[in-house]
């Protein structure tokens, strides 16, 4: 199979590079802060399961948009605002569940305070709702938009590929991508990272899992900041705070400020 151009001319070896560079950067790293976010949970270690799952499903969006040549300059970490932008390019649709755009929504607020500047809580599996999030996003984290030349002619395969990967959705343990790092781990049984990866996985492994067992908890805890706003301004003397941040604790200290004069009075 030869990949080409619309026109029939070669696939240039700069265009092949960038691909290099979206697949290697982003989603090989992000397979890997997957893996770690796993641990992460069953460690219990919340903050940085929240931290690095949000790592990772940045990494497979902004591999999907420099594959597909849209721009992925964001300087913020949040998953949503890529996902939007994707979908403003029109190029095909990332199909999400509702499950999943919601638990990214999650991570947008609770996941990309990487020093405790807000509060943050799990109540439920939240492992469960990681693996179907990373599924339905990482399988577009390939080039899935090409043409072949054929002895018929030029052959477009996207929408080829995106049947393949709506299809899947039944199966998803059967889906693979192929020189992911991921499928590497699943197919070497020695790999120290396989058992972290197939733990209660019902998404990735070489079988379908029809039961998963895990016990719901919940946990919750609040930002030196919620509790006391009024440091605001000491605390931004020594570190920085993103712009929102900021804003928000102001209003806070403010409104304590106001709740304390009329206590007073």
């Amino acid at each position: 199979m030869t990949t080409c151009l619309s026109d029939g001319s070669p696939y240039p070896y700069g265009e092949r590079l960038l691909n290099d560079f979206a697949t290697r950067s982003f989603r090989d790293t992000a397979d890997g802060d997957y893996v770690a976010a796993r641990l992460a949970y069953r460690a219990r270690l919340i903050p940085q399961f929240l931290w690095l799952s949000l790592q990772s499903l940045e990494k497979y969006v902004k591999c999907i948009l420099v594959l597909n040549r849209v721009s992925a300059i964001h300087r913020r970490h949040e998953v949503t605002p890529l996902l939007n932008r994707f979908q403003a390019a029109r190029k095909f649709d990332i199909k999400l569940s509702r499950s999943s755009r919601s638990f990214i929504e999650y991570l947008d607020t609770y996941g990309r305070h990487r020093y405790f500047e807000t509060p943050y809580y799990t109540r439920d599996v939240e492992i469960m709702r990681l693996d179907l999030a990373v599924w339905e996003v990482r399988r577009y984290a390939h080039v899935i938009d090409y043409y072949i030349a054929t002895p018929k002619g030029i052959v477009h395969l996207l929408q080829q590929e995106l049947r393949q990967i709506e299809n899947a959705e039944n199966r998803p343990h059967r889906y693979r991508i192929m020189g992911g790092v991921l499928e590497g781990i699943v197919a070497k049984r020695d790999h120290p990272s396989r058992e972290p990866l197939l733990w209660q996985n019902a998404f990735f492994g070489g079988r379908h899992r029809r039961t998963v067992r895990l016990a719901a908890h919940f946990h919750a805890a609040n930002s030196p900041l919620s509790l006391h706003p009024e440091i605001l301004d000491e605390v931004l003397r020594f570190v920085y705070l993103p712009a929102d941040v900021v804003q928000e604790y102001r209003r806070l200290a403010e409104q304590a400020g106001k709740q304390n004069i009329a206590m007073k009075r």
